[in-house]
């Protein structure tokens, strides 16, 4: 643990630090996940108004005394167990600052425009003169070089730029048909998770060779990497992938279906979960006709198939079906709401969402990490940071003296 650390830390990155210059959510998932892991994790933010995440509500969390804080909803789920440090790096101290912590941190974010930190100095060039062994990763969203690599971008812009909103929603032949984005930062989540991945391969890396390392990240090469069998199917076939609604393109039955009362989402995975649907849907001779025996013929024969489907559905409510289904064996479930998840039993036993004390902001509510592990165990003890909540700690730690703060405080540097 490190000496300035009152956080008590375990899992297994607890002896690694990093350095988060990043804003918004894609460097700040990043971020988040490598703190779950147990990393110490340094969240620089601009003095007065932090990261630009802070203000995107409602809603916003409130203090014990009932008073709207500065930590949105938004900024809540991706900052959890980092420091919050307010540093100007538009001002060569606030430079300064940077270098000095980055001296003895392992890793970097930073999601800035392309060349913003080289014009502060404090970009991989620079730091990596202070520190060889840093890991930096850059986050953009069409990386360091291109005919697009100064553009700006945000997550919902490259949902339609980079193809996946032609993927997403329902048909043009539907009246309610037209292109949609997913129902969260999907681009931005899973940069941040490649991220994650990159940042952990270089460090694996580091301890054969000594070596730090400079990653390139660009939301678009993500988004592409993403669009999988979508993408693939293509490549293969040459037909471009349309709008389907539900429907899976290349697996079925795998769509939401309405019963009496409702929906609910079926997925049958292969030939023998069919024939299980099949005869709880009291068709059992249905596996034996020629268009719906395999998958292929299913999808090729899907009106076919749907139609049947939705009469037989139509009989009984959504409960019953799901019993029915998942007691033999078949892939389905309602259309829960957020508040139906939060309290399935399989989520609770989980212990998936949870309360964290914090002595400003109190009880602050928190979806804790998936990942579990057996020998180095997670602990989530920090919830997000009020802004500039650890500078005077980060800063003492790093070796400026009480005197040195209160200047850099009277100067606006922090």
């Amino acid at each position: 643990m490190n000496k300035d650390d009152k956080i008590e830390r375990s899992g297994p990155l607890s002896h690694v630090r990093v350095l988060d210059l990043s804003r918004i959510m894609a460097g700040p998932w990043a971020g988040q996940i490598l703190a779950d892991l147990g990393a110490d994790v340094i969240k620089v933010e601009r003095p007065g108004k932090g990261d630009d995440t802070r203000g995107w509500g409602p809603p916003f969390l409130h203090d014990i005394n009932g008073e709207q804080s500065s930590n949105s909803g938004y900024y809540s789920c991706v900052n959890r167990g980092k420091k919050s440090i307010t540093v100007d790096i538009s001002l060569a101290e606030g430079q300064k600052i940077v270098r000095s912590l980055a001296k003895n941190s392992d890793i970097v974010l930073e999601n800035f425009k392309v060349g913003v930190l080289k014009k502060y100095n404090i970009d991989y060039e620079a730091l990596y003169k202070v520190n060889p062994k840093l890991i930096f990763a850059s986050i953009t969203g069409f990386g360091q070089s291109g005919p697009r690599a100064s553009q700006s971008a945000y997550d919902f812009m490259i949902q339609a730029l980079g193809g996946l909103m032609s993927v997403t929603g329902e048909s043009d032949e539907n009246p309610d048909g037209g292109p949609q984005k997913v129902g969260v930062p999907i681009v931005d989540l899973m940069t941040g998770m490649y991220t994650s991945v990159a940042v952990l391969a270089a460090l694996a890396r580091r301890t054969e060779t000594g070596e730090g390392e400079y990653i390139d990240m660009a939301m678009l090469d993500v988004q592409l990497a993403f669009l999988a069998n979508q993408m693939m199917n293509y490549l293969v076939s040459g037909k471009a992938p349309i709008r389907n609604g539900n429907s899976h393109p290349n697996i079925q039955p795998q769509n939401v279906y309405a019963c009496r009362d409702g929906h609910i989402a079926v997925a049958v995975g292969n030939d023998t979960q069919f024939v299980w649907f099949a005869k709880q849907l009291g068709l059992a001779d249905l596996p034996n006709d020629d268009r719906f025996r395999t998958n292929s013929a299913r999808v090729n024969n899907l009106e076919s198939l749907n139609q049947i489907i939705l009469k037989a559905l139509a009989v009984k409510d959504v409960k019953t079906w799901v019993a029915k289904f998942e007691g033999a064996g078949v892939p389905c479930g309602p259309i829960n709401s957020i508040p139906d998840v939060i309290n399935d039993p399989q989520v609770i036993h989980r212990n998936m969402v949870r309360e964290l004390d914090h002595p400003v902001l109190g009880k602050v509510p928190q979806v804790v990490s998936p990942m579990r592990f057996k020998n180095a165990n997670l602990e989530f003890n920090a919830p997000p940071p009020t802004l500039g909540e650890h500078t005077k700690d980060v800063l003492s730690a790093a070796g400026y003296t009480d005197e040195k703060i209160a200047e850099l405080e009277a100067n606006n540097v922090i």
